[in-house]
């Protein structure tokens, strides 16, 4: 296991997205912003076919990408020897219960969300091994696949519903709760 980059920010919600050796590099930046703007831990398992430096990547992921807690692993069996025991979930088309139908309210918890790769998705032995724990995303009979950055967007942010939305901000907390009034009071003026 390779720590890429680890920050000293503090991270309460315990949502790890873990990516199988993921394809695409704007997908990945996309959930870079994700995992950033919720405070998640990503995990990504190589080997993959592009720099976590690329261009792409930092674009899609703008600035986000220097607050982002992720952990690499050149292979599947490292990432299984550290994470043998946890609470792992596997987000398949060849699920058959539903996401939403699983139980994450446990505040205390470690989740694991695990995507495949935007080709083939991640190793049906992989996913034998764990039929207890395969979510599905529902859609219509003849598509494959959702983008993988929209499953992860998804899939976590039902884990958070569930919760409640643990630390995280419901309003705007930059500019201010009440700045569309406040802004519209200049504009009347």
């Amino acid at each position: 296991m390779l720590i890429y980059k680890k920050r000293d920010y503090h991270y309460i919600v315990m949502i790890h997205i873990v990516l199988y050796r993921p394809e695409k590099p704007l997908n990945t930046g996309n959930i870079i912003r994700t995992a950033v703007a919720i405070g998640a831990t990503l995990h990504i398992i190589g080997p993959i076919s592009f720099s976590i430096e690329d261009k792409d990547l930092k674009r899609a992921g703008l600035d986000y990408i220097d607050r982002l807690k992720l952990i690499y692993y050149p292979s599947f069996e490292d990432f299984d020897k550290e994470h043998h025991n946890d609470n792992i979930y596997y987000v398949t088309r060849y699920a058959s219960t539903v996401y939403s139908s699983f139980d994450f309210k446990d505040v205390i918890l470690d989740y694991y969300l695990m995507f495949g790769r935007e080709s083939t998705g991640i190793p049906h032995d992989i996913l034998r091994d764990h039929p207890d724990r395969l979510l599905r995303i529902p859609m219509v009979a003849n598509t494959r696949s959702l983008n993988l950055s929209n499953c992860v967007a998804l899939i976590v942010y039902e884990v958070l519903r569930q919760q409640g939305f643990p630390n995280l901000s419901t309003s705007e907390a930059i500019k201010g709760e009440d700045f569309l009034m406040k802004e519209g009071k200049k504009d009347e003026k």
